[in-house]
């Protein structure tokens, strides 16, 4: 788009609540949103989901305009929202029809979308991660293996769907007209949709995660299963990887009543 170049104008209202990006909120004749990225493999990832997206007539922000690969920092800029944040007593029952439409974007490979390995099989790209993690955090090594093997013994078949993969209370907005539109697309990839759901439970802080199956599209006798599966999964991700020392703490205590 003309004019946006990813530099932050003097008009510029910051909005940054997390910790690995800048986020502005640009007024003018055409508002946006301007992000810049810790992490250039995350900015294209986003802007590869919202391009996507845009071409299925999914329920997420329009991409303006993205960084070159040398753009430095890394930057998106999105179509500026007149929505608010979802209450987390209405998330289940408000994120129901989008994240089905999210659902049904086939993908053409397992893991992100682009800047990063991609994976013929959905269990190759779950063991590279649970790799990762027990690198990270060795003290994990036993409840990873014991994850590997779960991995290695459950079904081959699956087929590759859009994943928000960051599923979160403040990710899912309400505009004023009514319509539900998810935002913060650089975790995105292609992937078994239950692991969505999983990923959303730990993120509601869950004690269990069967109360996110009712977002399940078409469950089967194996969804409750492989739920559990991906949410002790995501836990590890959150004990070995997160840069809040009281998540990390959680999660471990969570998978340590597990085993």
């Amino acid at each position: 788009m003309d004019g946006i170049d990813g530099r932050v104008p003097l008009n510029a209202r910051d909005i940054t609540t997390g910790q690995a990006n800048r986020v502005w909120s640009v007024g003018g004749p055409t508002p946006y949103i301007l992000k810049h990225y810790g992490d250039p493999s995350r900015a294209a990832n986003e802007a590869a989901a919202l391009r996507l997206m845009a071409t299925h007539h999914a329920p997420a922000p329009q991409l303006l305009a993205a960084s070159s690969g040398s753009s430095t920092p890394p930057w998106t800029a999105q179509t500026a929202l007149h929505a608010k944040p979802v209450p987390v007593d209405r998330l289940l029952a408000d994120l129901a029809e989008p994240l089905a439409a999210i659902h049904r974007i086939p993908g053409t490979h397992f893991g992100r979308l682009v800047s990063a390995r991609q994976y013929r099989r959905w269990t190759d790209y779950l063991h590279n991660r649970l790799h990762t993690y027990a690198t990270a955090a060795p003290a994990l090594r036993a409840t990873v293996r014991l994850l590997h093997q779960e991995v290695e013994a459950g079904e081959n078949t699956i087929q590759p769907v859009l994943l928000h993969h960051d599923l979160q209370p403040g990710h899912l907005l309400r505009e004023p007209v009514g319509s539900r539109l998810l935002i913060d697309w650089e975790l995105a990839i292609f992937g078994d949709l239950r692991s969505d759901l999983a990923r959303l439970a730990v993120r509601l802080d869950l004690d269990d995660p069967t109360p996110v199956l009712a977002l399940a599209s078409q469950p089967d006798p194996t969804t409750e299963s492989r739920l559990h599966l991906y949410w002790h999964i995501h836990l590890v991700a959150d004990a070995a990887l997160s840069t809040d020392g009281a998540v990390r703490e959680r999660a471990a205590k969570r998978l340590l009543s597990w085993r």
